[in-house]
């Protein structure tokens, strides 16, 4: 039966595959699609665990959304699965995983108390994390990138902003009272990492292709790796507080040097009229 609309194409409209007969879509493409929504369900059920006051649930099922929304387009690219509808669909993830759900429920355990100027810093953490999100994707899709690019994010990436900006619900869980006090100082670290997210700051990504690890050093990485995982096992919320001090300590270093290798470079911002289309994190 002939509808209105057109069938479902991955990659866009293929005018010379019209026909008749509807064209067959490997499982493969839409394997990594799936990731992507189980990743949108996580999120938004730490939402709702985080108004149910669940809030232990709530963090987990955002940072399993942040770790399943890191492994989409991996898997995608393993599989030759990658699509652009894939990558609209990981655009959404991304705002939701990184931007509203650690918003909302950092404003549900803590920021509530502080009364609208909670709700405030919420609402900025939010849109800090889309406007984050769209400069990334303009640059990405730049065909001249400059060469610190493959090595460097400006300004912090969205899934660490996420990470951060639950910190005082990390501690929290730790027993600190979280009076009123600690809702306006919580208020005023959420801004903080908006405007991290949105700045200007080079910030060190681990994917250049040039990083090297010398031999004696593998088996080491290999055990504090797996010393990392265990202690967050059985001590999550401490070991997350650590690794959240750690970030942010490391930021002024990871600029440092990209001062020395790149200070003669400047960072070019996209404009808001660019015609650049942009794909995903």
């Amino acid at each position: 039966m002939e509808t209105p609309f057109p069938p479902f194409e991955p990659n866009g409209p293929d005018d010379s595959a019209r026909g008749p007969r509807l064209r067959e879509i490997p499982l493969r493409l839409v394997f990594p699609n799936l990731i992507t929504i189980l990743a949108i369900c996580a999120g938004l059920t730490g939402i709702r665990l985080a108004f149910e006051n669940r809030y232990e649930l709530a963090v987990s099922m955002v940072l399993v959304a942040a770790f399943l929304d890191g492994i989409d387009g991996r898997v995608a690219r393993l599989m030759k699965a990658t699509s652009k509808f894939g990558a609209q669909m990981d655009s959404l993830a991304d705002i939701v995983n990184f931007g509203v759900a650690p918003a909302l429920v950092v404003y549900v355990f803590a920021l509530d108390q502080a009364r609208s100027l909670g709700w405030i810093a919420a609402l900025i953490y939010a849109i800090a994390a889309g406007l984050r999100l769209a400069r990334f994707n303009v640059m990405a899709e730049r065909e001249n990138k400059a060469s610190w690019q493959s090595e460097y994010f400006v300004g912090v990436p969205a899934p660490a902003g996420a990470m951060l900006v639950l910190l005082p619900v990390y501690l929290g869980f730790l027993g600190l009272a979280t009076d009123r006090t600690f809702a306006y100082v919580s208020s005023i670290y959420t801004v903080v990492i908006a405007f991290l997210l949105i700045s200007r700051l080079p910030v060190w990504s681990g994917k250049s292709e040039g990083s090297r690890l010398r031999r004696d050093l593998v088996l080491p990485m290999m055990l504090g790796v797996v010393l990392y995982v265990a202690l967050l096992m059985s001590y999550t919320w401490e070991v997350m507080v650590f690794t959240v001090a750690a970030y942010l300590i490391s930021l002024p270093f990871g600029a440092r040097k990209w001062r020395r290798k790149y200070g003669t470079l400047t960072i070019e911002e996209p404009g808001v009229g660019d015609d650049d289309i942009g794909r995903h994190i």
